[in-house]
């Protein structure tokens, strides 16, 4: 963390991707709001300094800037399309809007004499989205990229370490982009690389030993990916000191709650389960809404967390899995607020206690993951399908019953069980069945059924901010929908989402 990037938000939609590229690269990264920027700068004294894209004009009154004092600083800058543009308008060039725009893959041409470029070929695709363009150069720059209609594609000022391009080499579409943030990194920033999860984890180890001494920590343990790691980094760190209380709401898929008792029971750690399904779905019984579903069960969550929290006693520090997105989309400053994190405000306090321990807030979940199989998680956990904190009871539409639960219980683990046997369980981010409300007439064994929809649902995705469908061969739903409408009871029709985010989202509650 001693060597770091700084990405400044100008409200691109690309910021996280950003800053996963970089650290892909082996280089700590963050990102900050545009008006906290310059005073971030000063403080953390970063290698170099990126500009996201943004919606926006810089020729328009409102639209967002940085301190001209940044560009004195002697700091590496690499600005991406709005943050090209900006550069170009502050340093004295000048920016237009654009007679033909450029939307998608391009041809773009080269000039690999420059240290942004170094190692590439003169010509290749990049991902193009603009409609302004830089017309003329700010003193003391020269063209480093062009195409048919963008003939300042990219520009450099070499001696004062300024750089930009018009595409995104963040994104996949940009052939080579990738190759590009390392130069940036590398040649530019002059950058060692010594962010991996190997160090992050020593360090992490060594900062909670430091925070907590001999006092007790306790967590709220979900059975997902990030809550999970942030047991066996502590467990890790501390041992017995830690309490998980990891409350089974019964809206878990199905032996989920049996795997992770048997992962965290003999850990060194204190284990308690807490068998809160009754309770759950007494207070889910009637309801339909799936925002008022949704509360009711963080609610009763953090009340069982309480109860058993206060059988513990004293407690010094409340550990947490908030990572790194929930802190960005929670919004910082004047950063947008894509949706709430409860993390992020933390829990309420079940117990008095010194502070709270979020070893993962710096982490993208792909990076968790590679955390977790650092300090030793079994992979079944690591690599666990993302589930939302609320479970089963937003994939059950309408009214929750044991029954209904059950049903989907046994069908969503026949879809991921074929999904696995195919050696599709990595390249599809996200899978899962949803048990609709719509019921349908069918026949089995030359008897009249009405019976429930299943739907299944596949999408692959890198941030998970935007989704597509995932292309399942037929095979696999034809063998997936065979088995569930044999095996499980009360299912007679399956049928396939095929709609991406957006416009859809990937949960369907």
């Amino acid at each position: 963390m001693k060597e770091m990037i700084i990405v400044v938000d100008f409200g691109g939609q690309y910021n996280q991707l950003i800053a996963r590229r970089v650290r892909e690269c082996n280089v700590y990264c963050e990102v900050y709001p545009y008006k906290k920027a310059l005073a971030k700068i000063k403080e953390l004294q970063p290698i170099g300094v990126i500009f996201t894209g943004g919606p926006n004009s810089v020729y328009e009154e409102k639209a967002p800037k940085i301190e001209a004092e940044l560009f004195e600083l002697g700091i590496p800058v690499l600005g991406l399309c709005y943050g090209m543009q900006l550069m170009a308008q502050m340093l004295g060039g000048k920016v237009s809007k654009a007679d033909s725009k450029e939307f998608g893959k391009t041809v773009t041409e080269l000039d690999t004499t420059s240290l942004l470029f170094k190692g590439l070929e003169e010509e290749t695709l990049t991902w193009m989205s603009h409609v302004d363009y830089v017309q003329e150069l700010p003193k003391g720059f020269k063209i480093i990229a062009k195409t048919e209609n963008c003939p300042i594609a990219a520009m450099e000022d070499k001696e004062k370490k300024f750089y930009a391009m018009q595409y995104h080499p963040e994104v996949l579409h940009s052939e080579k982009g990738t190759d590009m943030i390392r130069n940036f990194l590398y040649e530019v920033c002059k950058a060692e690389g010594s962010w991996t999860m190997k160090n992050y984890a020593k360090q992490a180890i060594e900062s909670i030993r430091a925070q907590v001494g001999d006092g007790k920590v306790v967590l709220a343990l979900s059975g997902g990916v990030d809550s999970s790691v942030v047991a066996a980094l502590i467990s890790k760190a501390i041992g017995s000191q830690l309490t998980c209380i990891f409350v089974d709401h019964g809206l878990m898929r199905k032996n989920e709650g049996d795997e992770v008792e048997a992962a965290f029971k003999d850990s060194g750690m204190h284990f308690i389960r807490v068998d809160a399904e009754k309770r759950f779905l007494d207070r889910l019984a009637g309801v339909s809404d799936p925002e008022t579903k949704r509360k009711i069960i963080g609610e009763e969550f953090i009340r069982v967390f309480e109860e058993e929290g206060r059988k513990i006693g004293s407690v010094d520090f409340l550990a947490q899995g908030t990572i790194y997105p929930d802190v960005i989309e929670s919004g910082e400053g004047d950063a947008a607020v894509i949706k709430s994190h409860h993390n992020v405000g933390g829990l309420p306090a079940v117990v008095d206690f010194k502070g709270l321990i979020e070893p993962l807030r710096a982490l993208f979940k792909d990076e968790v993951r590679q955390l977790g199989l650092e300090v030793g998680l079994a992979e079944y956990l690591v690599w666990r399908q993302p589930f939302p904190g609320p479970g089963l009871a937003i994939r059950v539409m309408g009214e929750i019953t044991k029954e209904k639960l059950d049903i989907l219980r046994e069908a969503d683990y026949i879809f991921r069980e074929e999904i696995a046997k195919a050696g599709l369980d990595r390249s599809i981010n996200q899978y899962f069945a949803v048990l609709t409300t719509t019921k349908t007439v069918g026949v089995m064994g030359d008897f009249r059924t009405y019976d429930y929809t299943l739907a299944l649902r596949g999408v692959t995705t890198t941030d998970f901010m935007t989704a597509d469908w995932a292309r399942i061969p037929y095979e696999v739903l034809d063998k997936v929908s065979s088995r569930i409408v044999n095996e499980v009871d009360h299912i007679n029709r399956i049928v396939y989402d095929i709609t991406s985010k957006p416009p859809s989202t990937i949960e369907w509650e």
